[in-house]
């Protein structure tokens, strides 16, 4: 069984986030970088199954050579390979069409169901779209039984359970991994990740769609202002007056 697991890195939450003189890029300047979190609760899942059932991972990531610090740490998890697609990810559309000639090589394609960073979500559908395959996303349940997989999936008020065949894309939520199964790399896999070989492959010339005009923070929070329960008066008028909230 080849698993192909797609990881992004993004910045840790605790870092303080500024953008480039001119508000059209993120500034990455002083900004900690840690492994998606859905994309890790995709490769911990493909690791349970290399444990369970026997399966060969491969990692692969769009990215510059900075960004290699996050992909080994992800490989000491417990990866078999890694691949890392030598450009910028300029957008969700551009990065998976790197993904694609990697991924058609898998019959199995993990990736996280959106990135903390941007929250776009639209990697795992345009790579299933591009490689034909079959796509599920939102998954909170995993499985393999013999050329089919079960997955379970949240939808508006539920759960949806499906079975499908292979090959497929599957978009992960990190709540598929309990706080309890999160792993952390040993010190002989954070030592044998670093001496690990990484495949570098060049991009292909493929299309960007969006064109980022500029970027702006949101606006801060207006402080905070007390009002005595006694004040009923007060406090209705703060509210439906001034801030027309009814």
């Amino acid at each position: 069984m080849k698993i192909l697991v797609c990881i992004n890195q993004v910045p840790d939450t605790t870092s303080q986030i500024n953008f480039t003189t001119d508000y059209k890029s993120f500034d990455p300047t002083g900004v900690q970088f840690v492994i998606n979190p859905s994309d890790e609760a995709a490769l911990i899942r493909a690791i349970q199954l290399k444990e369970q059932e026997g399966a060969h991972i491969t990692l692969v990531h769009v990215g510059l050579s900075d960004s290699e610090p996050v992909l080994r740490k992800a490989f000491a998890l417990g990866a078999d390979e890694m691949i890392r697609i030598d450009t910028f990810p300029t957008d969700g559309y551009f990065v998976a069409q790197q993904l694609a000639v990697v991924a058609k090589d898998y019959p199995i394609i993990f990736c996280g169901r959106e990135s903390l960073d941007y929250n776009g979500g639209m990697v795992g559908g345009m790579l299933a779209t591009l490689l034909d395959y079959n796509f599920v996303d939102d998954v909170t349940a995993f499985s393999i039984e013999g050329e089919k997989v079960k997955v379970t999936r949240t939808i508006d008020g539920g759960k949806e359970l499906l079975e499908s065949s292979l090959p497929i894309v599957v978009g992960i939520q990190k709540e598929l991994i309990p706080e309890n199964e999160i792993r952390i790399p040993s010190m002989k896999g954070i030592m044998g990740a670093r001496k690990a070989p990484l495949q570098l492959l060049s991009p292909i010339e493929a299309q960007s769609q969006p064109a980022i005009a500029s970027l702006e923070k949101p606006q801060e929070k207006a402080p905070i202002k007390m009002i005595s329960p006694d004040n009923l008066d007060e406090l209705i008028d703060e509210l439906h007056n001034k801030r027309k909230l009814f």
